[in-house]
């Protein structure tokens, strides 16, 4: 039988500018009086562990390229926040009059880079982590150091679900367990051998401490989730580990090289003319 889950916010100083990450973690963790477990999996936020290495941005600093301001008029984006998605973005596959470009960043399709000017003081932006896989692994090499338990590092961020409203979690980095659990070759409650199926576990986990943490004013940048049915690794993880190629991806392979023909109605186009 499955194993319940629970997922404990943990609280922490609000932060503008760097500071020293694990020894916040820890002092979090002593506050919330919270003992790691062998198996607990710590979920950190992107954005707070990406202000305490320094990646906040003052955008009057920030001198965008004849590229950025054309792509800004385009989009009607900020031009100072489309050249830093330039130099972020791994990939830019086009972009909405609503101030979005649809990018990859680190195998992540998120918008506009994963770059985010909430909680922050006006005028600046917080740019993702750099190496954030390395990242999540020094913070669970330094944890289980000092602590001497088994754990799992997730950091977290926010995304949108395609033609969804609302955003949910997402793991930018993982370290310490498997992301992935692979069902392909098992049966189901049927019999049917499943041919396609793999559980993004990561993931799962960052949506569960995103509800958690919050959006907006929780001050809540931690979460520790325990319970959750992994398998612990060593290993080193990357991108490459979560992250498929676009061409076996529906969302991204559907709508560049795989879109309809133009003299094929989409299915909006069907909906409007059977009303």
């Amino acid at each position: 039988m499955p194993q319940p889950l629970t997922v404990i916010p943990v609280s922490a100083p609000v932060q503008d500018g760097p500071f020293d990450l694990v020894a916040t973690l820890r002092a979090s963790l002593r506050s919330a009086t919270i003992s790691l477990q062998d198996g607990d999996v710590l979920a950190i936020s992107s954005k707070y562990a990406a202000i305490a290495a320094g990646r906040v941005i003052n955008l009057a600093n920030v001198a965008p390229s004849p590229q950025a301001r054309c792509l800004a008029a385009r989009y009607q984006m900020d031009p100072a926040i489309t050249e830093l998605v330039l130099a972020e973005a791994d990939q830019i596959f086009g972009g909405i009059e609503l101030g979005f470009l649809l990018t990859s960043k680190g195998g992540v399709v998120s918008p506009n880079a994963g770059l985010d000017r909430s909680n922050i003081p006006s005028g600046q932006a917080v740019l993702l982590p750099e190496a954030p896989f390395q990242l999540a692994e020094s913070i669970r090499g330094a944890l289980q150091g000092s602590l001497g338990s088994r754990i799992g590092v997730i950091l977290t961020d926010s995304w949108l679900m395609p033609g969804r409203y609302g955003t949910t979690g997402v793991a930018i980095a993982i370290a310490g367990f498997e992301p992935i659990k692979d069902e392909r070759g098992k049966r189901d409650l049927f019999g049917n051998a499943m041919s396609v199926t793999q559980i993004g576990v990561a993931d799962s986990l960052a949506v569960c401490a995103q509800v958690v943490m919050g959006e907006r004013d929780e001050a809540t940048p931690f979460a520790l989730v325990r319970g959750a049915d992994i398998d612990l690794t060593d290993a080193p993880l990357s991108a490459e580990t979560v992250s498929i190629p676009w061409r076996h991806c529906i969302y991204i392979e559907s709508l560049t090289v795989g879109l309809l023909p133009a003299a094929e109605p989409s299915r909006q186009d069907r909906y409007e003319a059977a009303k």
